[in-house]
């Protein structure tokens, strides 16, 4: 029954592609054929996984995501038994940038091949990938080369708007910063995506260049932010901070290069035209001012490695939340500050429907859940009530920098959420 099933999802995962091209219907999009990628991998469905890996890689363009589908598919060529092709796979993954030798060495999916005499020099090879960290704030590198790359590509690709695509790679993607490189694998899907983005708001991009190049005058407000981290909590780490034009796809992210921050999200002021864009789209952005608070906010993200893993709603609004609540602690202000205007009122009706979540993973009702949001019900509502948890149980304690080293060490979220009191302030 099992291989007449695999079978059968490697006939669908094949058909999928070739009638699609043959018949001229439309072709399913990258995210669709990651899911059902993802979903065959763990279905153990491991053939088809590997068909629809291969095409998903023939649609990657940025070398981060293309080194971890290259892992997947050595672990599925395995799983089958294909032990050659599994590590020429492998060894792939690794040129291309796979780094990652603890989950290399305790993935059981390539136990198998521990015995191969090319396992130890794959091992070796492997360059890891470890956060680039200096306990000095004063010591963090600011780099802004990409924007600058960025402007350079568009002015060129609008006196050639034929090669608008291969002119962006060559002059901004081909160029790109190990940070700039890591944004685009974990929140653009494609170069396509990012040009057709691009295209669509000509007006906007006209207007933000001005904008998006004032970075550099802010590097010391940036600093003073860290310098403050480390005063509230001594164990702070530091990372680079890496600015570059993304795609409207995330304002800020980290990873273990350092703090990604796509710029263009925050461009907004008088003057700036946002007609092009969506709704969903208007509700990403935020005012250039408040750069320096999402930078605090994605400072505190590098601090959380002492968080315990989990996966209820509670305790990703706590990560949220927190990265908020002790960003604005070290910055002024807090990074989403038109959230808290617009919650203003609707508090008792937000925690409502937050209680029926909290202990459940219905993180898209509460975070990066854009695509549902209308005036009346904006997205990203669990960064409030993370903050508000936090700010509860930070108001309570008595040692203000014990509860900041707390809060970046939660083992136990249900313990953590009822002692800060916080359901009793909007009962």
């Amino acid at each position: 029954m099992a291989k007449t099933t695999n079978t059968c999802w490697v006939a669908f995962a094949a058909m999928i592609f070739v009638y699609s091209s043959v018949s001229g219907q439309k072709i399913p999009t990258r995210n669709e054929v990651e899911k059902l990628a993802d979903s065959s991998y763990q279905e153990k469905k491991y053939q088809a996984a590997t068909i629809l890996y291969e095409s998903l890689l023939k649609r990657t363009d940025f070398l981060a995501k293309r080194s971890t589908i290259m892992y997947n598919i050595a672990c599925c060529l395995n799983l089958q038994g294909k032990k050659d092709s599994a590590l020429i796979m492998l060894k792939q993954a690794i040129k291309t940038g796979y780094g990652n030798k603890t989950n290399l060495l305790a993935d059981k999916d390539l136990a198998t091949l521990h015995a191969d005499p090319n396992w130890a020099p794959i091992i070796k090879s492997v360059k890891e990938s470890k956060k680039i960290l200096n306990t000095d704030p004063r010591k963090v590198r600011l780099i802004t080369e990409d924007i600058h790359r960025f402007w350079k590509a568009y002015d060129k690709a609008l006196k050639d708007t034929a090669h608008f695509k291969q002119i962006f790679k060559k002059e901004y993607f081909d160029k790109a910063s190990k940070g700039m490189d890591d944004y685009m694998s974990l929140k653009v899907s494609s170069i396509d995506f990012f040009v057709d983005h691009i295209k669509l708001a000509p007006q906007y991009y006209k207007a933000i260049r001005k904008t998006s190049l004032q970075v550099d005058n802010f590097k010391s407000t940036f600093t003073n932010s860290f310098v403050r981290l480390k005063e509230l909590y001594p164990a702070a780490k530091f990372p680079d901070v890496y600015f570059l034009i993304g795609a409207f796809t995330s304002g800020g992210t980290v990873s273990n290069t350092g703090l990604l921050i796509g710029v263009n999200q925050y461009c907004k002021s008088d003057g700036i035209p946002t007609d092009e864009l969506s709704f969903g789209l208007k509700t990403r952005m935020g005012d250039f001012k408040y750069l320096p608070n999402i930078i605090a906010h994605e400072l505190i993200h590098y601090q959380q490695d002492g968080l315990k893993e989990d996966t209820t709603t509670l305790s990703y609004v706590i990560r949220e939340g927190m990265a908020d609540m002790i960003g604005e602690l070290i910055s002024g202000n807090n990074a989403n500050a038109a959230l808290h205007d617009w919650a203003n009122g609707k508090e008792k009706m937000i925690w409502r429907r937050f209680e029926k979540d909290m202990y459940y993973n219905r993180y898209g009702n509460w975070i990066a859940n854009s695509q549902q949001a209308t005036p009346d019900n904006l997205p990203d509502q669990g960064y409030w009530v993370g903050y508000q948890i936090c700010k509860a149980y930070y108001d309570k304690s008595d040692d203000k920098n014990k509860a900041v080293n707390d809060m970046l060490n939660i083992k136990d979220y249900k313990a953590f959420y009822e002692k800060s009191g916080v359901a009793k302030l909007f009962q």
